[in-house]
């Protein structure tokens, strides 16, 4: 399950390099979960980040965990809203004149049947997971163009893409069309020297994770199917979506990055 909402377990040493230095990356949905560990590894990495949510308070309250003083801006935006992309595109450019990433990670998860699906949840599962992924890359695009050391831009999608998942149809449609937008955004953007990628998350334990997958004894049953052995933290994600930001992955566009322990690739016995 991939989702911005939960709380991260600090997995990385504060300051252990510095491939941010002087860079600045808007993170959309970055108030908790994948989003909030990201904004902090690429603070303790020397970013000046952008974090965006739809509610004030969990705004403020990202601000006061992150503590970063000049280097975070945060910005009440509703990613399925593109006046609201617009307005946060002016004032990033107000603040810092350009992006040199972005990661695009705020979503929705709506595990529903297909027969239960209805026009509303449909609409708003688009809305967010694929109109405003869409709308937030074309509003960053002039931002981004002004980057001076190559830009890249990282989309969230998830391992629901590679597998058929029979309670969440549109959910797991919307991340398909979030990887094959970063292989096309990725041909659009190649000769501008934007990356453009997609990072698929697997059993993250998120709030999303916990609201649907309610009991123990169901949480041990996904464990067991992770080869790996473990679930997914967001700070997993995090330390991913920073690689493919930084100049370490300069040579890398249009690709999904696989983050699930093994869920989608490797065989779990016989």
């Amino acid at each position: 399950m991939t989702n911005e909402n939960t709380t991260d377990t600090h997995r990385h040493d504060r300051g252990a390099t510095h491939d941010f230095d002087g860079r600045t990356v808007l993170v959309t949905g970055g108030t908790s979960g994948m989003g909030l560990a990201t904004a902090r590894l690429l603070l303790d990495r020397g970013a000046s980040v952008v974090i965006t949510g739809r509610d004030d308070a969990r705004l403020r309250r990202a601000e006061d965990e992150l503590d970063a003083g000049e280097r975070l801006f945060a910005v009440r935006a509703d990613s399925a809203r593109p006046a609201d992309l617009a307005r946060l595109a002016a004032a990033v450019g107000e603040r810092y004149g350009r992006l040199d990433g972005v990661f695009a990670n705020a979503g929705v998860g709506v595990f529903e049947t297909p027969a239960e699906v209805t026009e509303e949840s449909f609409d708003r599962t688009v809305d967010v997971n694929f109109k405003g992924v869409f709308f937030t890359v074309q509003h960053a695009l002039p931002l981004l163009e002004k980057s001076t050391g190559g830009a890249s831009i990282v989309l969230n999608a998830s391992w629901t893409l590679h597998r058929g998942l029979p309670n969440a149809p549109v959910y797991a449609a919307t991340k398909a069309a979030v990887h094959n937008l970063a292989r096309t955004l990725g041909s659009a953007f190649a000769g501008r020297g934007i990356r453009v990628n997609s990072v698929s998350p697997g059993y993250i334990v998120t709030g999303m994770f916990h609201e649907v997958i309610t009991e123990t004894a169901q949480q041990d049953a996904v464990r067991a199917g992770v080869p790996l052995g473990r679930l997914g933290e967001a700070a997993d994600v995090a330390e991913t979506v920073a690689f493919l930001l930084s100049p370490r992955a300069s040579y890398i566009t249009g690709q999904d990055l696989v983050v699930d322990g093994g869920v989608v690739a490797v065989a779990n016995g016989w």
